[in-house]
């Protein structure tokens, strides 16, 4: 049975499209090492928020072609509107401790233009306080399912 909407309203898949390009930057980059990836995903005047990362896609680019085979990124939770998509995960390898990351990007015109992120050694859930995990892949994948925005 086909879905009929209503002409006066418009349907915006750019949230759906927006989060696929996201997860595939991320595990492009951090999982299959691929730094060509970075042409093709990043757009040519790329900003780089985060203060520790120099500027630009051939930085971004030589980031990636320099990782060890060890480092590997495992994307969780991931929400996006308009241009904005925010995804939650794991990277382990990049510091001495795995590092729960919440990764923020602006899209424009099909390519990430814009990043921000904010990175935390993980604490098991027996360590934490309220004894839950900080990270928990399942349920992010569950809950960034493309019905979710």
């Amino acid at each position: 049975m086909a879905v009929i909407r209503p002409a006066h309203r418009s349907f915006d898949d750019r949230p759906r499209r927006n989060k696929e390009l996201v997860l595939e930057a991320m595990t492009s980059l951090f999982q299959r090492h691929d730094a060509s990836a970075v042409e093709r995903l990043y757009a040519r005047d790329y900003i780089q928020h985060n203060p520790n990362i120099p500027q630009g896609r051939d930085a971004l680019q030589a980031i990636v072609a320099g990782l060890p085979e060890h480092v590997f990124y495992e994307p969780g939770l991931v929400v996006a509107g308009d241009d904005l998509v925010a995804i939650h995960g794991r990277i382990r390898g990049w510091a001495d401790e795995p590092q729960i990351a919440i990764d923020i990007f602006r899209v424009e015109d099909g390519k990430l233009a814009e990043h921000w992120d904010v990175l935390q050694n993980e604490v098991s859930a027996t360590a934490a306080y309220g004894g839950i995990s900080m990270f928990d892949p399942g349920e992010g994948a569950h809950r960034a399912s493309p019905k979710s925005a």
